[in-house]
């Protein structure tokens, strides 16, 4: 906080009289950190014979007060305290000089300024309703009364004090207590001469007396773990995305293309900082195609091993990769090469690191007061309290940061199943019913209604899309029609069903002919994707390839199939990195994806690079089909040509776009070539011909394919069809 050494004249003539003693009570509640309003004792005030000041500096030798270019020696009055009246009519403008191991500094006192926060700011806190709420609380660098610095704020309303420590002050929070601002909870502070990247915490004392130290849940920018200090950050960044984000909402995400790869930052290339990695993320996913990207949380976590769904600080992004301006460069990145950003946000839970949001500040706060509520059962985390006002305004604030700050097109609500149902993983007497006596956790609802309102009213464009595994109704239904507001929601049941069908040897997967279909049973009834995520091929559970029975060119020919079948079916798709291109192994987060298998050098990158090549020929055909995306939602975009062929492993339906134009899928997932296999087709398409074909040689395949279109008679298509493929048809040109 040092602005200069100087050298400054002390006052000539007697010393100014002694202030007048602070009582007993404030004195010790303002050198324990317990004191509501240190800004009542500090700096100048009116007092009998003329203006008091007073000040509080651990370990100075000398404290002076400098008027008009005179310094005035203040008395000690022991434990950091110093003061004096001088005779004036008017508190004036003033310096503080201060020696330190015979040292002198002259410093602003922060004890002079008015509160940095407005009424508006603080009614807003209290009324839960800051959409900006990361404007109003945290560290704000000003210029605050002509004195540039930073404006500290924290909600902590159980607190009976709050200081300011960090590295400005040797991690001693003695000189700074914050002050509160009436009922809001929220503790103020501004230090002149703090400036961006000064690490900081909370000194908290509870109403029980305990002390700790916090992070600050508003953080913009954080230390890298384990490290756990708050670092005070400005974004410098100019953004080079304005056509993106002008023309993103162009088209609603239900009725256009959405092919995504999801993506975990810290090991797609282990080791790449943000900026190193739009160098290289975005030409990879506009190579083969993919329309947007999904990361996995990339918010603050302390272990690397959540893959960031344990969160502390909720805004800001991870500190392993580089700063927040290294991040916006990325998401500028992909959106300059035409790609969507869509990020993991979980709100659902956190972490019960004690210098983080659990019992924030010495009082159930962020969670639920009641234990039975408060704990997750599953992840040993703790749960926010959705029915408190000021905790749905720090989530709600927090969605619409990440898409007003980092410009990022799309959240994915993690774990919405969790916030819904009030006895999610719990048992009979660990849970109470909500006020009508359901499982419904109402307090959740309203949240998530909120949320989703909210985003969309302020980011045009933005989608939001929901991870929930059960059959809760109306999750994408318009919040006015009492749905949840979700744009999309992840297809847990398809993903479910159609792995367990795929799993099977082909001569048992007859038996399992229901787990392909019966999804367009209920296809209809929300705004779907179709989701093979990280989930799905880590711990145990095999990489997609590996899932597949059979020898290795078995293996990928159902790999390819069925990225055929699921690109083709209705709903928006989303593939895991790696799955691409047919990696074996699972998914390891010190690790990432085997490049390696796409080496030159390496004897079967043939069979890898194949798979990539379908890839991105499935983008490519997909993305200039309208009748594979533009009825996603309709059920006149979907007709089953042969749905019950479970002896033959078969499956044929029909796509079509807004005008009727129709595309043929067929796929065959039985190992045997079926020649001349009959299929009822629309009368007035005369000839069909091929789009894609998995079995393509170029992919690996075996090759059967036919580069003349197929002629249908009176309705009726006769197709050679190729072992575990899939194959795209589409009415023949003339």
């Amino acid at each position: 906080m040092a602005l200069r050494d100087t050298a400054l004249p002390e006052a000539a003539g007697p010393r100014p009289p002694t202030a007048p003693a602070l009582d007993p009570c404030d004195r010790g509640r303002l050198l324990s950190g317990a004191h509501h309003d240190p800004h009542a004792l500090l700096g100048a005030h009116p007092a009998p014979g003329g203006i008091v000041f007073r000040a509080l500096r651990p370990f100075a030798e000398a404290v002076s007060v400098v008027v008009d270019g005179q310094a005035t020696a203040l008395a000690s009055e022991g434990d950091g305290l110093f003061a004096a009246v001088l005779p004036l009519d008017a508190v004036p403008s003033y310096t503080l000089r201060v020696v330190y191991a015979g040292e002198a500094r002259e410093l602003e006192d922060p004890y002079r300024f008015l509160p940095a926060l407005g009424d508006l700011d603080l009614h807003l806190v209290r009324e839960g309703r800051h959409e900006e709420l990361w404007k109003a609380l945290g560290a704000e660098p000003m210029t605050h009364q002509g004195v540039t610095g930073t404006r500290f704020a924290v909600w902590a309303p159980n607190a009976q004090g709050v200081r300011m420590t960090g590295d400005f002050c040797c991690w001693d929070g003695t000189a700074f207590p914050m002050r509160s601002l009436g009922s809001s909870g929220v503790w103020e502070l501004f230090l002149p001469g703090i400036g961006e990247g000064a690490r900081y915490k909370f000194e908290i004392t509870s109403r029980h007396g305990d002390r700790f130290l916090k992070a600050d849940p508003m953080a913009r920018c954080a230390e890298v773990p384990p490290d756990t200090a708050s670092i005070v950050h400005v974004s410098h960044h100019t953004w080079g995305d304005e056509e993106w984000m002008a023309h993103r909402g162009d088209v609603p995400v239900h009725v256009a293309p959405f092919s995504v790869y999801e993506v975990h930052l810290p090991s797609w290339r282990p080791g790449l900082t943000y900026r190193q990695l739009a160098e290289e993320l975005p030409a990879y996913v506009d190579d083969l195609g993919f329309t947007h990207v999904e990361f996995m949380p990339v918010a603050q976590h302390p272990f690397s091993g959540s893959w960031g769904y344990q969160v502390t600080g909720f805004y800001a992004p991870t500190s392993r990769l580089g700063t927040p301006d290294d991040f916006r460069f990325l998401v500028d990145a992909l959106h300059r090469a035409g790609i969507g950003v869509i990020v993991d946000w979980v709100p659902a839970h956190f972490p019960k690191d004690d210098w983080a949001l659990g019992r924030f500040d010495g009082e159930p706060l962020y969670e639920p007061g009641d234990s039975r509520r408060a704990e997750h059962p599953d992840w040993g985390t703790y749960e926010f309290d959705f029915g408190r006002v000021e905790v749905r305004n720090f989530l709600v604030a927090n969605a619409t940061y990440w898409c007003e700050e980092f410009h990022v097109d799309g959240l994915r609500v993690d774990a919405v199943a969790s916030m819904l149902y009030l006895d999610y993983s719990r048992d009979s007497g660990q849970w109470s019913p909500n006020v009508f006596g359901g499982r419904e956790d109402l307090d959740a609802v309203a949240f998530l209604q909120e949320m989703n309102a909210t985003v969309y009213r302020r980011s045009p464009g933005v989608v939001t899309i929901a991870e929930e595994s059960t059959a809760w109704d109306g999750v994408t239904r318009p919040t006015d029609s009492g749905g949840l507001g979700f744009g999309l929601k992840w297809n847990m049941g398809w993903m479910h069903d159609s792995l367990q069908y795929i799993g099977k040897e082909p001569v048992h997967r007859k038996y399992h002919h229901h787990e392909m279909t019966f999804s367009m049973v209920y296809a209809y009834s929300e705004n779907y994707v179709l989701p093979i995520s990280h989930d799905e091929v880590v711990h145990g559970k095999q990489a997609l390839v590996s899932k597949m029975p059979g020898d290795w060119w078995q293996q990928r020919a159902d790999h390819r199939a069925y990225l055929g079948f699921m690109w083709a079916h209705p709903g928006k798709q989303l593939l895991f990195m790696g799955q691409e291109f047919a990696q074996g192994g699972e998914w390891s987060e010190p690790e990432g994806p085997d490049w390696w298998l796409l080496d030159p050098g390496y004897a079967a990158v043939a069979d890898h690079r194949g798979v990539r090549d379908l890839v991105r020929d499935l983008n490519v055909v997909y993305r200039a089909t309208p009748a594979l995306w533009e009825r996603d939602t309709d059920p006149a975009g979907f007709r089953w040509v042969l749905g019950d062929a479970s002896d033959d492993n078969v499956f044929a339906f029909l796509r079509y776009d807004a005008h009727g134009g129709p595309l043929l899928a067929v796929s065959n997932f039985s190992p045997v070539v079926r020649h001349d296999y009959l299929l009822a087709v629309p009368g007035d398409v005369p000839a069909w011909a091929e789009a894609l074909n998995t079995d393509a040689v170029r992919y690996g395949g075996g090759g059967v394919t036919r580069t003349d279109p197929v002629k249908a008679a009176d309705g009726e298509l006769r197709l050679t069809l190729p072992p575990l493929a899939t194959v795209w048809l589409t009415p023949s040109p003339g």
